[in-house]
Protein backbone atom coordinates (compact mmCIF):
# COMPACT_ATOMS: atom_id res chain seq x y z
CA UNK A 1 0.00 0.00 0.00
CA UNK A 2 0.81 3.49 -0.44
CA UNK A 3 0.23 6.87 1.06
CA UNK A 4 -0.53 10.01 -0.99
CA UNK A 5 0.07 13.19 0.31
CA UNK A 6 -0.24 17.16 -1.49
CA UNK A 7 1.79 19.29 0.46
CA UNK A 8 0.89 23.24 1.23
CA UNK A 9 2.85 24.45 -2.46
CA UNK A 10 -0.30 23.09 -4.58
CA UNK A 11 -1.41 25.76 -6.82
CA UNK A 12 -4.27 23.40 -8.08
CA UNK A 13 -2.86 23.07 -11.93
CA UNK A 14 -5.22 19.98 -12.32
CA UNK A 15 -2.39 18.08 -13.97
CA UNK A 16 -3.28 15.33 -11.26
CA UNK A 17 -6.47 15.22 -11.56
CA UNK A 18 -6.48 14.69 -15.15
CA UNK A 19 -4.09 11.95 -14.99
CA UNK A 20 -5.61 10.28 -12.20
CA UNK A 21 -8.90 11.35 -11.25
CA UNK A 22 -9.87 8.38 -9.22
CA UNK A 23 -6.74 9.47 -6.98
CA UNK A 24 -6.88 13.29 -6.98
CA UNK A 25 -9.92 15.80 -6.45
CA UNK A 26 -9.52 19.62 -6.11
CA UNK A 27 -11.14 21.40 -3.17
CA UNK A 28 -13.58 24.03 -3.34
CA UNK A 29 -12.49 25.17 0.10
CA UNK A 30 -9.18 25.92 -1.29
CA UNK A 31 -8.41 25.19 -5.18
CA UNK A 32 -5.79 22.86 -4.26
CA UNK A 33 -5.73 19.29 -4.97
CA UNK A 34 -6.12 16.65 -2.15
CA UNK A 35 -5.69 12.82 -2.25
CA UNK A 36 -9.34 10.88 -2.52
CA UNK A 37 -7.96 8.11 -0.28
CA UNK A 38 -4.92 8.66 1.19
CA UNK A 39 -3.68 4.79 1.63
CA UNK A 40 -4.37 3.31 -1.90
CA UNK A 41 -2.68 0.26 -3.93
CA UNK A 42 0.18 1.10 -6.03
CA UNK A 43 -0.69 2.33 -9.17
CA UNK A 44 1.40 3.78 -12.09
CA UNK A 45 -1.28 6.76 -12.61
CA UNK A 46 -0.49 8.39 -9.29
CA UNK A 47 3.11 8.01 -10.15
CA UNK A 48 2.65 9.99 -13.51
CA UNK A 49 0.42 12.61 -11.03
CA UNK A 50 3.73 12.72 -9.46
CA UNK A 51 5.94 13.29 -12.32
CA UNK A 52 3.84 16.16 -13.58
CA UNK A 53 3.18 18.21 -10.42
CA UNK A 54 4.47 21.33 -11.49
CA UNK A 55 5.02 22.46 -8.08
CA UNK A 56 6.58 18.91 -7.02
CA UNK A 57 4.26 19.04 -4.38
CA UNK A 58 2.97 15.35 -3.96
CA UNK A 59 4.31 12.61 -1.82
CA UNK A 60 3.77 9.03 -2.31
CA UNK A 61 5.07 6.89 0.54
CA UNK A 62 5.15 3.07 0.43
CA UNK A 63 3.46 1.70 4.04
CA UNK A 64 5.44 -1.73 3.84
CA UNK A 65 8.91 0.57 3.80
CA UNK A 66 8.13 3.80 5.59
CA UNK A 67 10.54 4.88 2.00
CA UNK A 68 9.30 7.84 -0.47
CA UNK A 69 8.37 6.09 -3.84
CA UNK A 70 10.25 7.03 -6.38
CA UNK A 71 8.96 7.82 -9.71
Amino acid sequence: MWRISVNRTCVGSGSCTGLAPGHFELSDADGRSHPVHPDVAPDEAVLDAVASCPMEAIEVIDLETGAPVEV
